[in-house]
């Protein structure tokens, strides 16, 4: 099971779309999560605790990323972004097997952008 979470121990339910971005070499990159109306932006999730991170758990451990904003449309938190910098080919590979199992989890597939 592959789960991410803002808040240790509870997980986001809403799927996020994800953009990936890759360096010509193919050594490093990047991974932009959007989560449109998350439940940890819901009334009741601020007595849960604070958002320290984006987490991305499976069965091989976690990968974090402290670089989390909110969104706000009116002035009403609406969405969260975040980014997950992948460094190394050995990352590269970790966080595409994260992602397989996340996108098993919830069916989800992958559309190759188009230059």
């Amino acid at each position: 099971m592959a789960f991410i979470q803002f808040i240790q121990g509870i997980n986001e339910t809403v799927v996020p779309d994800v953009k990936l971005t890759r360096s010509k070499d193919g050594s490093t990159g990047t991974a932009t999560f959007r989560f449109n109306q998350p439940d940890i932006l819901k009334a009741g999730m601020k007595d849960k605790g604070d958002i320290t991170g984006m987490y991305l758990k499976d069965e091989e451990g976690e990968m974090i990323t402290k670089d989390v904003n909110a969104k706000f449309i009116n002035g009403k938190p609406k969405a969260i972004e975040s980014i997950y910098i992948i460094k190394s080919p050995l990352d590269w590979d970790r966080f595409m097997r994260f992602m397989e199992r996340y996108a098993n989890d919830n069916q989800l597939s992958f559309t190759k952008a188009t230059t």
